[in-house]
Formats: structure tokens, C-alpha cells, sequence
């Protein structure tokens, strides 16, 4: 074996070096019958490397796979964009917000407006009656919605959270739900949206922009005082 084989194999085998190996030992694939089988290819007439059926089958396969994924990079590009944009908007929607009622008012319609989902809803643990329009828990309620206690986001179905849509709850088939906490001294809550779609909220999904529009939620509800 010569340096420059040795350098191609010793190291990461690089296209370029392919290329000069190639070109210095131009009988190397000619003579190579496995190889040729192996790539599809055929010595025809002149002792010109043929480029048959199997061959551009192959390169045919390579474009298709890179174009898929080109595709689908895009699409997930604009669809985390246009998530993004509808979120601003949102968060604009929410900062206008007159009371507490207004808030979950916002809250819901920007859920089936903005997002096309079935519903959006504030609840809040309370041992009295929580703001108007605002769904009440009982103390302990948001970790049994969450599954823990130290769950901040739950995404997907849970048959527990279901009573936080009301009438609107038979529709429902998937749900987004983050952790809230207002005031001082702190009360628990949540901020919950309803999918009709059984993959709009999937487990698997992450958590980042609902837990923004909480975060807002929150700030937005303590400019009043809780009554």
C-alpha cells in the first residue's frame, strides 16, 4: 500500500481524496468486478464506466430522500414561525385585558380564533369563588391535573382535566396545560387549551409557547387584586 492509500484509509475517507485516488489509479474500478456489481455499474464499450438502471435508480433514491427532507425542514420552519407570530399576537391580546374577566375571555377566544382549538380556560385553586369566567380548583387539584407536584406542563389527553372545559369538554381530545402561580401569598393555578384533534397536543411536544403565554397570563391577572 502506497502513502496515499494509506493517508485514505488511516484517516476519515474524505470525497476529495476519493477523487485523486481515482484519478491516479484510473484502472482501479474498471477492474474491479464485486465493486462495480456492488454500485450498479458496468464497463461498456471503450472501457467506459455505464451508469445502468440499478445505478440511477440509486442516485434517483438519494435525490428523492434530500428533497423530502428538504421539504419537511421547510415546512417545520414555517409552521414554528407562524406558531410563533400567532403567540405575539396573542400576548398583545392578552396585555389589553381590562379585568380578570376579560382575561379569561381573551384567553378563550384567541384559543379558537387565533389557534382553532376548542377551547382555552384559567383555573385557579380557591377556597372561595375565583374571578368571573375563571374555573375553580380545589386546593391539591392542579398536581392531580399534572400528574405530579412537580410538573410544571402536561401535553396530551388526561381524563382529569376534562371538567376544566366544561360543556365544551366532549370536544376536547387533547390538551396543553402549564402551571400558574399569582399573587402573594402564591395561589396555584393553570392554564389549560383544548384540541379537538387527538395529536394536537401529543407528550412528546414541547411545552415552550404555552408556558410563555402562562407566564403572561400571570402577570397580566396580578394587576388587580384578588377579591
Amino acid at each position: 500500500m502506497d502513502g496515499t492509500q494509506g493517508d485514505m484509509f488511516g484517516a476519515p475517507l474524505e470525497p476529495s481524496a476519493v477523487r485523486r485516488f481515482l484519478a491516479d489509479n484510473p484502472d482501479f474500478i474498471r477492474e474491479d468486478d464485486g465493486l462495480l456489481a456492488e454500485l450498479g455499474l458496468k464497463v461498456a464499450v471503450g472501457n467506459v464506466v455505464d451508469f445502468g438502471p440499478a445505478a440511477l435508480a440509486r442516485v434517483h433514491a438519494a435525490h428523492q430522500r434530500e428533497a423530502e427532507m428538504r421539504q419537511l425542514l421547510e415546512e417545520t420552519a414555517r409552521a414554528n414561525f407562524s406558531a410563533q407570530a400567532q403567540t405575539h399576537g396573542a400576548v398583545v391580546d392578552l396585555l389589553d385585558s381590562r379585568n380578570h374577566s376579560d382575561l379569561a375571555r381573551r384567553v378563550d377566544e384567541l384559543a379558537r380564533t387565533r389557534f382553532g382549538l376548542a377551547a382555552g380556560v384559567i383555573a385557579l385553586e380557591s377556597e372561595g369563588h375565583p374571578p368571573a369566567g375563571w374555573k375553580h380548583l380545589v386546593e391539591g387539584q392542579v398536581d392531580m391535573i399534572l400528574d405530579g407536584p412537580q410538573r410544571l406542563a402536561r401535553m396530551g389527553f388526561a381524563p382529569t382535566a376534562l371538567g376544566l372545559f366544561g360543556e365544551d369538554g366532549g370536544e376536547v381530545r387533547s390538551m396543553a396545560m402549564v402551571r400558574m402561580a399569582m399573587w402573594e401569598p402564591s395561589r396555584q393555578g393553570l392554564l389549560a387549551f383544548g384540541s379537538h384533534d387527538p395529536e394536537g397536543f401529543t407528550s412528546d411536544m414541547g411545552s415552550e409557547l404555552v408556558a410563555f403565554l402562562a407566564r403572561v397570563v400571570e402577570r397580566t391577572a396580578e394587576r388587580w387584586p384578588l377579591l
